[in-house]
């Protein structure tokens, strides 16, 4: 008997260490943290691009992991992030210590990402960027890449290939400018929001856009938060600019469009405007965003054969169009498929399956660089163009752009005060 005792006793101990050493044998579930500014769109867009994925893996029995089927359970986390940093790095330390989280998506403001990146990355947990821009938080990866290798960006594509698009856009728009108002030399007003993910657009429109032909007349850097920017905009009017560059991703994009509207002021926007990205633009300035051009990541284009269905299921279910921050859809897609061919939670068995991506999702053709960056251009993510077209947000570019049109893209088209404006 003693000895029978004893030789459970030690098969006991051999389970418990192995379930220690194996998660999923101690597993029922997975628990995926989301963590945004979720009393903003942004934070919304996390939730909601997240809370449709789980739906749909957990309806065709979940994830499949060492042959047991694991739910998927979403933990919103709301990190607070535009208002504070200190909110954002308390919120996710409680994500990982009282709620256990197995994987993270989320993160907005890159000054808090930074932050919460290096908690997730001491607790060895896979975060999957959805929302900062700064390519620091992907540059960390080739520079230690044994401690932020748990690190994946998702959305948006990074500050640097933003800007691309922004000049691709900018060239598109001032080309038109031209031709339809015969402006020999188009003058530019670079604005954007005072935030460290805007600083790198900032510096390099200023010393590129004087070699694309254009001159800059000046440069301004309202509060993110602003909810007046008239004095800003008479300055630009004042300038003498035809187009507006426009950098916001926080709330200060609706107070501009609907100014800028509102005073007419005679000059195009163009550039990034997330707000502008959500079907909610069009009441939250009544109207007066008409003709605003922002880079953006949805639209009703058929960008791949998903594009379509998961921009009309999103846009049922949650009465509004998916906001970039909504690539939380595709990233717990591309992070169930990793899990499911390591056949492990085990996050450093994991990232290696992370790290061979090549799949067509709702934003493109994800494949990862060596820094875990999504690959940008023809062929892989492009991002997209879209205007406000009397209450229609929609897809201009790309455009006969290095051979790619998507389905369902429109013409650009200058707002029609400014046509007035040069024209006399």
């Amino acid at each position: 008997m003693k000895k029978a005792t004893v030789v459970w006793a030690i098969l006991l101990a051999i389970f418990f260490v192995m379930g220690v050493g194996f998660p999923v044998w101690g597993a029922d579930e997975i628990k995926i943290g989301v963590i945004g500014p979720m009393q903003f769109t942004q934070g919304e867009g996390h939730w909601n691009g997240a809370t449709l994925a789980a739906e749909e893996i957990n309806a065709k029995g979940g994830v499949q992991v060492e042959n047991a089927w694991l739910p998927i359970k979403l933990v919103k986390v709301d990190s607070n992030e535009f208002l504070s940093i200190p909110d954002a790095t308390n919120a996710i330390e409680l994500a990982i210590s009282r709620h256990d989280v197995d994987f993270l998506v989320g993160g907005f403001r890159t000054e808090a990402v930074l932050v919460m990146q290096d908690i997730a990355m001491d607790n060895k947990k896979i975060f999957m960027g959805c929302g900062a821009a700064h390519p620091k938080l992907c540059e960390r990866v080739k520079e230690d890449y044994d401690t932020y290798k748990y690190w994946f960006r998702i959305t948006p594509i990074n500050s640097r290939y933003l800007v691309k698009v922004d000049f691709i856009l900018l060239g598109m728009v001032a080309k038109i400018m031209a031709q339809q108002l015969n402006i020999p030399k188009v003058k530019v007003a670079i604005v954007a929001e005072k935030a460290v993910w805007a600083d790198p657009i900032v510096g390099i429109a200023q010393k590129n856009l004087p070699k694309m032909g254009m001159e800059v007349v000046g440069v301004w850097r309202p509060s993110p938060v602003a909810t007046d920017v008239t004095a800003e905009l008479s300055a630009m009017q004042r300038s003498g600019a035809h187009i507006i560059f426009t950098t916001f991703s926080s709330s200060v994009g609706i107070t501009f469009a609907k100014q800028w509207g509102e005073l007419k002021v005679p000059a195009a926007a163009v550039g990034i405007n997330v707000e502008a990205q959500k079907d909610g633009f069009w009441a939250a300035t009544g109207g007066k965003g008409n003709y605003t051009l922002t880079i953006n990541t949805y639209a009703r284009v058929k960008i791949t054969d998903t594009t379509i269905p998961f921009y009309d299921k999103y846009k049922k279910r949650f009465k509004e169009a998916p906001n970039y921050t909504a690539g939380t859809y595709d990233a717990i897609h591309m992070l169930v498929d990793a899990i499911e061919r390591a056949d492990s939670l085990d996050p450093d068995k994991v990232v290696p399956e992370l790290e061979k991506t090549d799949k067509m999702d709702t934003a493109g053709h994800f494949v990862f660089d060596e820094t875990h960056d999504v690959k940008w251009g023809p062929g892989f993510v492009t991002a997209l163009g879209t205007q406000w077209q009397d209450g229609k947000n929609v897809c201009v570019w790309p455009l006969n752009w290095k051979g790619i049109t998507y389905e369902g893209a429109v013409p650009y088209v200058v707002p029609p005060w400014v046509v007035e404006a040069y024209k006399k």
